[in-house]
């Protein structure tokens, strides 16, 4: 919209996003109403803080009538497009958009995404880092994070400026309704996740190519060379292209590859050492990965070496991402509660070496895991099954292959039981990784709020 002046907008949702939203639209002159399925009592600290703007709150539901004289539905990340009210705004042909879209509208700056099933959030971190080293000592400017981590976007748009960057990560759901595309793209990897929000992995990889599909000959994609879900988006692909791998980058490609355990980035102007492999203090060949993938996107946005080396060095990483908690009973204890998808509980444990304890369980999202009970079952030696899940993880392990490797398995109803019961058996040298390969939604506000209370047992053991 060229201006929201007298615009009725409703936004669903009153999370962060759908309150930075709110705040932005009515100090740009929209008619906003804030429509949430919680009460007015669940909502008090949210609405206290928007108290200062004229909003209308309908709470508790999420009746049809509000869709009477609006010109915009804004559904937030949280709230499924499936629901009665936003299918019957696209029945009456009412536009749909969100904080993301909407920040993508007014952005004066260049703009970096950032999506993928996994490494979304270390990646963005990564590459904000070295995009203010880079404008510290080039042509000056800012750069602003955010997006689906940290402060949305749209909170800060008005501050931005021609000469700042902004770097963004963005989820499925985010991408599902945008029909603008990032200046430049980076698309991690897509492997199976919130299947319960998109229900089929074509679904859900479609909105993951949205961050590419309105791009135009001018921007630059990064694509995972060595990720097949990723690297199947290569149609959607309209200006240049970088890759990340560990392997070798073919003659004429650009991005990032390693020799001898150093990474090495390619651009069109040169091709150039960055840093080794040991120099980077994340744990893990999956953080390691995230590392060559930011050096990628940062050559393709034109940072500088140096800019690269200083947002690695010294980067121990994000809080509930593989996080040393606290060393207890001679064991290391860690907090891995993004690892929300199977998949990524697998790549947590590939992290370590020494025995494990393994606390996995919460809510599933509808994922396969198979592959996680056949490598778990090999490397695990006392997993602690915890939450809604608990018993889809049972029998999921009881069905693996049968292994050499002896363990053993113990169901609790919550996330304290299982710290219990982790203390209970832990010994000296264990590793006890909190790596749920679910949602924390059956017990928990999210996954956050799960990994700060974990720390908080471990810490009070």
């Amino acid at each position: 919209m060229n201006t929201w002046q007298g615009k009725r907008v409703v936004i669903v949702g009153a999370a962060r996003q759908g309150t930075a939203l709110a705040r932005y639209l009515v100090e740009h002159g929209a008619r906003v109403v804030l429509n949430d399925n919680r009460t007015a009592e669940q909502l008090s600290d949210v609405r206290s803080q928007l108290a200062d703007l004229d909003i209308d709150w309908v709470l508790g539901e999420h009746p049809l009538s509000l869709l009477d004289n609006t010109d915009l539905l804004c559904p937030s990340g949280g709230v499924p497009l499936t629901i009665p009210l936003v299918v019957e705004a696209q029945n009456r042909g009412i536009p749909l958009s969100n904080d993301s879209q909407v920040f993508m509208q007014v952005v004066p700056c260049p703009v970096i995404g950032i999506t993928g099933s996994a490494g979304k959030t270390t990646t963005t971190t990564l590459l904000g880092l070295m995009a203010s080293a880079h404008l510290a000592h080039s042509q000056g400017g800012s750069a602003w994070v955010g997006g689906n981590i940290g402060s949305p976007l749209i909170a800060d748009v008005d501050r931005m400026q021609a000469e700042d960057v902004a770097v963004m990560e963005l989820s499925s759901f985010q991408l599902e309704l945008t029909d603008i595309s990032p200046q430049i793209a980076a698309v991690l990897n897509v492997t199976p996740n919130h299947l319960d929000r998109h229900g089929t992995m074509q679904a859900y990889t479609a909105a993951k190519a949205n961050i590419l599909i309105f791009q135009n000959q001018d921007d630059v994609a990064i694509l995972n060379r060595e990720e097949t879900g990723s690297y199947d988006l290569l149609p959607n692909v309209k200006g240049r292209l970088y890759t990340f791998g560990r392997g070798q980058l073919e003659t004429g490609q650009l991005g990032t590859y390693l020799r001898d355990r150093v990474i090495w980035a390619r651009s069109a102007e040169a091709e150039q050492k960055v840093l080794p492999l040991d120099a980077i203090e994340l744990r893990g060949e999956h953080n390691q990965n995230n590392v060559i993938a930011a050096c990628a996107i940062a050559s393709a946005a034109g940072f500088s070496i140096d800019s690269m080396r200083v947002g690695i060095q010294g980067f121990a990483g994000v809080p509930h991402r593989l996080e040393l908690v606290r060393h207890w009973g001679g064991a290391d204890w860690y907090n891995d509660s993004i690892a929300t998808a199977p998949e990524r509980a697998v790549a947590s444990i590939k992290s370590f070496d020494a025995p494990l304890v393994l606390l996995a369980g919460g809510r599933d999202k509808d994922l396969p895991w198979e592959e996680f009970a056949e490598f778990a079952t090999r490397r695990v030696d006392h997993f602690i099954l915890f939450g809604e899940a608990a018993e889809l993880i049972q029998k999921a392990l009881s069905d693996a292959p049968q292994t050499n490797h002896n363990y053993t398995v113990t169901q609790v109803d919550v996330l304290k039981a299982a710290v219990e019961a982790a203390a209970g058996i832990v010994q000296n040298g264990d590793v006890v990784l909190l790596a749920p390969g679910g949602t924390s939604f059956d017990e928990f506000i999210d996954f956050e709020a799960r990994g700060n209370q974990f720390k908080q047992w471990v810490q009070e053991l």
